[in-house]
């Protein structure tokens, strides 16, 4: 898995968090308190949040108070409400399957590469050159990215079953690599699951604690829905780990996330 808890991320996964339920942008200094708090310092907020601006992720807007501060762009909030069905799974898995077909002509390959990089991130996996596959419930998202960015020309998309020749189940360790998958999920365990067996036999964390905790946590498992999209449990290994990490997760997330408003809400 890809190292965590750098400055950007954590920003990022703040905003999607608890970001949104600010009244106007978040003030600069809520940023550098709350960051600060999760272990960044402050010239490292200003520099991530200004490579933030810069992609467009953020936009300057004045907060409640007058004072300066960041709100996601337009563009970010509709990627925020894409990530919460994915991350905290309020889509229903589906049972067909969602196949994208492409063709992008040779003079435009920077956009096959595009293509190819935003399927494989919203979690399709290859079935051969030009043709994608996903489980059926992504199809909204991924009409949300290809609109985004202005791909759509060169796509068909498809949904239906799967109907050989190999059993489904095969076909499925061909197309994603689930040795590569149940490791993220181990390794997200390895990780966190402590953190919730802790919780369970102790006392409750301050809102401080709770807030850092969950932040963290937050920041692992958010990219483990795109890398793991959802595949149909039973074209699964008997002992994936998927289930228990996303179960420590929904824990932590019930145990942690309200819990941790309370400090994003408290004046310094």
């Amino acid at each position: 898995m890809v190292e965590q808890h750098t400055p950007r991320s954590l920003i990022v996964t703040f905003y999607g968090a608890y970001g949104r339920s600010f009244e106007g942008a978040v003030p600069v200094s809520a940023l550098v308190r709350l960051l600060g708090a999760a272990g960044v310092d402050a010239p490292s907020v200003r520099s991530s949040v200004s490579r933030l601006k810069r992609r467009g992720f953020l936009v300057p807007a004045k907060a409640a108070d007058g004072s300066a501060g960041y709100e996601p762009s337009e563009e970010a909030r509709l990627l925020l409400e894409d990530g919460d069905r994915r991350i905290y799974g309020t889509v229903p898995v589906s049972s067909e399957w969602l196949v994208a077909v492409f063709s992008v002509p040779e003079q435009e390959r920077h956009k096959r590469h595009l293509l190819r990089s935003r399927l494989a991130r919203l979690g399709f996996g290859a079935v051969a050159p030009g043709v994608w596959i996903a489980p059926a419930q992504l199809a909204e998202e991924t009409g949300h990215t290809l609109e985004r960015l202005h791909l759509t020309g060169y796509v068909e998309l498809f949904r239906g079953a799967h109907a050989g020749f190999a059993p489904t189940a095969e076909a499925v360790a061909r197309w994603w690599d689930l040795t590569a998958l149940a490791k993220q999920h181990e390794e997200f365990l390895d990780r966190h699951e402590p953190v919730l067996r802790a919780l369970q036999s102790g006392p409750d964390p301050t809102p401080e604690a709770a807030y850092r905790d969950y932040l963290a946590a937050l920041d692992t498992w958010r990219r483990l829905p795109y890398a793991d999209p959802g595949l149909p449990r039973e074209l699964l290994p008997a002992d994936w780990p998927g289930d228990r990490s996303a179960a420590v997760f929904a824990e932590l997330h019930t145990r942690l996330r309200d819990l941790g408003a309370r400090f994003v809400r408290q004046r310094p």
